[in-house]
């Protein structure tokens, strides 16, 4: 299980912003993010026994998340829902990586998870449950567990985007305020009006906040390895600005190899020229 809110395009210089709390058996070993080998750059968690994540950020600013959902009819054998997630976020774009996801859950080799995947140009949701869909999101408040987006008849849900559209938000600071306050809430007396998970087998395991900005410098990754309400968010940018640096210095480098070559060729040009000239 899990639950996610993303805030879409509505605070210009941070069009994605992102709360998550992840729900598992507390036996379960993980890593907290760091950034992992290979390419493209990836920062991310790591389920320890299946060698999975639950969320992370690619170097092209695509985020991609699974929470757990309920599914009747599950394979003997499943593959990882967070080895696929590791998958999408080998993916260029949002795009790319929600047509990836919705492919391998049609082979029904999972047992069910939502996954989400969502950049600074598009976003969506891959529904792995009794049926196989998926549905893109536009500009606004997004919010995802083991139900649908946007499911008015999730309690849970309702209950984060009350608290999320209690007060304006109009940047990145605001944002983060009001999910830290959000996702650290604990269950009233009759186990409702809150957030955390706390029972035997099943608890609130760890909390991110992220928010992707378009001056890379800015984007924040903050982490707690435990339940809100205990531990609270570490600073873990530098991991998500070093990632996303990745792209930008590919970019320049492209750049730079492309004048190179545009300059060598005018160079032959001229050197062609002057030698006609001459004859």
């Amino acid at each position: 299980m899990g639950i996610i809110a993303v805030y879409y395009k509505k605070v210009s210089e941070a069009p994605l912003l992102i709360a998550l709390n992840r729900e598992e058996d507390p036996e379960r070993p993980s890593l907290p993010p760091k950034i992992q080998s290979g390419r493209p750059r990836v920062v991310c968690g790591v389920d320890q026994k299946a060698g999975g994540t639950w969320a992370g950020v690619n170097q092209y600013g695509l985020f991609c998340a699974v929470v757990n959902c309920p599914k009747r009819v599950i394979p003997e054998e499943p593959k990882s829902r967070g080895i696929l997630c590791r998958e999408l976020l080998g993916c260029q774009n949002a795009e790319e990586a929600l047509d990836l996801a919705q492919r391998e859950l049609l082979t029904g080799n999972y047992a069910g998870g939502h996954f989400l995947c969502v950049d600074r140009a598009s976003g969506g949701a891959v529904y792995g449950g009794e049926e196989i869909e998926m549905e893109k999101f536009g500009p606004g408040l997004h919010i995802l567990s083991e139900n649908r987006l946007d499911d008015k008849r999730d309690d849970r849900q309702e209950f984060v985007r009350r608290l999320l559209t209690l007060q304006r938000i109009d940047s990145a600071i605001s944002f983060f305020a009001v999910a830290n306050r959000t996702f650290s809430r604990n269950p009233d007396a009759s186990g409702k009006m809150g957030i955390l998970v706390k029972k035997p087998n099943l608890r609130t395991v760890s909390s991110m906040v992220v928010s992707l900005t378009e001056k890379t410098q800015r984007s924040v990754m903050q982490y707690s390895a435990g339940s809100l309400d205990e531990r609270p968010f570490e600073e873990i940018s530098a991991l998500l600005r070093q990632v996303l640096s990745t792209d930008r210095a590919a970019r320049a480098a492209a750049a730079a190899k492309e004048a190179k070559a545009r300059e060598a060729a005018a160079q032959a040009a001229a050197a062609a020229a002057g030698t006609a000239a001459v004859q």
